[in-house]
C-alpha cells in the first residue's frame, strides 16, 4: 500500500499515538475506534491488515493475529485536521471486531 502524501502533516498526541475508526468498507457500519502510533501506521502501510498501539498492554497489537479476525485496509483517509484517521476495511474470519465477538465494537444502544 502505497503511503499518502499527507502523512508528513499528521497530528499525533502528546503520548504519540492519533485515533482511528474503523469502518466495513462494504456495508459503511463503524467496527471499532483503536489507536496507532507511528509503527504501528507503518506497519498497516507495510502489510495492508491493521495493526493497532494497545494502551492496556503497552504494545503493537495485529488485529486477527489470535482471533483470526483480519482486518484488511481497502481504503484510509485523514480528517481536515490531519488528527484522527479513517480505514476501511474488509473483514476475515468471524466477522467480529470487538474483543466481546460481535460485530461492531458499537452494540451498546440508546
Amino acid at each position: 500500500m502505497n503511503a499518502p502524501a499527507f502523512l508528513p502533516s499528521l497530528r499525533y498526541n502528546a503520548d504519540g499515538l492519533i485515533p482511528v475508526i474503523v469502518q466495513d468498507a462494504d456495508r459503511a457500519d463503524v467496527l471499532m475506534m483503536a489507536w496507532m502510533n507511528e509503527e504501528a501506521l507503518k506497519q498497516t502501510l507495510a502489510c495492508g491488515e491493521m495493526v493497532f498501539w494497545s494502551r492496556s498492554r503497552n504494545e503493537l497489537w495485529h488485529k486477527g493475529e489470535t482471533s483470526g479476525n483480519v482486518m484488511e485496509v481497502v481504503e484510509f483517509a485523514a480528517d481536515c485536521d490531519f488528527d484522527t484517521l479513517l480505514f476501511k476495511v474488509r473483514m476475515r474470519g468471524a466477522q467480529a471486531a470487538c474483543h466481546t465477538g460481535a460485530r461492531s465494537c458499537f452494540f451498546n444502544k440508546g
